[in-house]
């Protein structure tokens, strides 16, 4: 038996909504409700407000480009130009978006303690990237903070890609960390192929709950790659044969110290990012 649907004709919708005023409220409020999940899930990021400077107005990204010419020029390149709004109503989200209001600062033809230099505080940065703010009060972070390190340092907010490093830049991905961690560069006659990588492979740049900001903790973060040493068949892997059980008790036999839960800090190994002397990265 077929069955047919037809829409209620406008009589019968006045007539619903007119009985019951109640019902006005239901549909506006659901369709309120509607439109509100649509632009959340269309919203990638929270933007607040742009910092403000007291007594100082928006003067426009042109007004910037009298004195920061290639600033302004090379813009256009940057991941942050996507954000960029544009007519006259959203002229603030350009320059001053991150600088704050400029017209103190032109007025005075210049002068650093007329504008907001986000270098100098992550805070600007917080007002859009808010979910690293929360990383960066992880128990392990790189020290930004406390004003040891700056955003600025890793990510390029003026030109190209804002990550170092990337995309079409002549730097490879870890030059960023090796600016820095030198020690961890080498070259090594034995490299670790996690390096190659990238070095978030194994740590989380801007926090983590775990020593080092490593992803995981200790074996398990080895696992991810070398989960050929869970089997049996593999406990003598290498010529040490340091995965196998190191003994026995009464109890079983007595598990490895890779087992206890360490790889590199139990003095095995130690050479995690490269060794010259030793394919197994011992030394």
């Amino acid at each position: 038996m077929k069955t047919s649907w037809k829409l209620p004709n406008v009589s019968t919708i006045s007539r619903w909504i007119v009985q019951k005023p109640s019902n006005l409220l239901w549909l506006a409020g659901g369709g309120a409700s509607l439109a509100l999940v649509l632009i959340s899930c269309a919203t990638s990021r929270t933007m607040l407000a742009p910092p403000s400077i007291p007594g100082a107005t928006f003067v426009g990204s042109k007004e910037c480009a009298t004195c920061h010419e290639k600033l302004v020029r090379d813009f256009r390149t940057a991941d942050h130009a996507k954000l960029q709004a544009k007519g006259e109503n959203a002229k603030n989200m350009g320059c001053e978006s991150c600088h704050g209001p400029g017209s103190k600062h032109v007025a005075a033809g210049g002068g650093k303690g007329l504008i907001i230099n986000p270098k100098k505080s992550p805070e600007t940065c917080f007002q859009c990237h808010l979910d690293k703010k929360a990383e960066f009060s992880l128990p392990f972070t790189h020290p930004v903070l406390s004003g040891k390190v700056s955003c600025s340092d890793c990510h390029n907010p003026h030109k190209g890609n804002a990550v170092k490093g990337r995309g079409t830049q002549l730097n490879g991905k870890n030059e960023t960390c090796f600016e820095c961690h030198k020690q961890q560069a080498g070259p090594f006659v034995f490299a670790h192929d996690a390096v190659k990588e990238g070095c978030t492979t194994c740590h989380s740049p801007h926090g983590s709950v775990n020593q080092k900001m490593l992803n995981q903790r200790n074996l398990t973060l080895c696992l991810k790659c070398h989960a050929d040493i869970r089997t049996p068949s593999a406990g003598n892997i290498g010529p040490s044969g340091a995965h196998a059980s190191i003994g026995s008790t009464p109890n079983g036999p007595t598990p490895s110290r890779w087992q206890q839960g360490t790889c590199w800090s139990a003095g095995c190994h130690e050479a995690v990012h490269g060794s010259n002397v030793n394919v197994e990265l011992r030394f």
